[in-house]
C-alpha cells in the first residue's frame, strides 16, 4: 500500500506540473511554444521517484512507459500494478486483491517535488529522481 502510495503521488505531481504548463502557455498573448501535453497517460508520466510518508520513511516508485508502475517500499518489499489518469487523479491499482488506490496532487515546487494526497486523505511528498 505504501508503494501503491508513492507512485500515485509521483503520477499526480507530474500531472499538475504538465496541465499548468498548458495552461501558463494558452495564457500568454505573445506567440507560444507549443504547450507540454496534459498528463493523461502513463507515457508521459514516466520516471523514478522518492516518496517521503508523513511518518519520515522512504520509498521509492517508478512509473513504466507501458502504463505499469513498481513500488518499492522502506522494507524493500515491491508492488507492482498498473497506473492510469481518471479524472485528473493518478490511479494505481496494484496486482493483488487491493482496490485501487487514486491521488491528488500539488504543483511541483522549483526543486520538482510535490505533495500528493490520497482519496483516504493520506499524504505524501514526491521528489523525482534526477539521473
Amino acid at each position: 500500500m505504501m508503494k501503491k502510495l508513492m507512485m500515485i503521488a509521483a503520477l499526480s505531481a507530474l500531472a499538475a506540473c504538465s496541465q499548468q504548463a498548458e495552461k501558463t502557455a494558452e495564457a500568454e498573448a505573445a506567440p507560444v511554444e507549443a504547450a507540454a501535453p496534459a498528463a493523461t497517460d502513463s507515457a508521459s508520466l514516466v520516471g523514478d521517484f522518492d516518496v517521503k510518508m508523513a511518518d519520515g520513511t522512504m520509498a521509492k516508485t517508478t512509473i513504466n512507459a507501458d502504463g505499469t508502475y513498481v513500488d518499492t517500499g522502506p522494507d524493500g518489499k515491491e508492488t507492482k500494478g498498473k497506473f492510469a489518469m481518471k479524472d485528473g487523479k493518478e490511479c494505481f491499482d496494484d496486482d493483488g486483491d487491493e482496490p485501487e488506490e487514486c491521488w491528488t496532487s500539488t504543483k511541483p515546487g522549483a526543486d520538482g517535488s510535490f505533495t500528493s494526497t490520497s482519496d483516504k486523505g493520506e499524504t505524501v511528498t514526491v521528489t523525482p529522481v534526477k539521473k
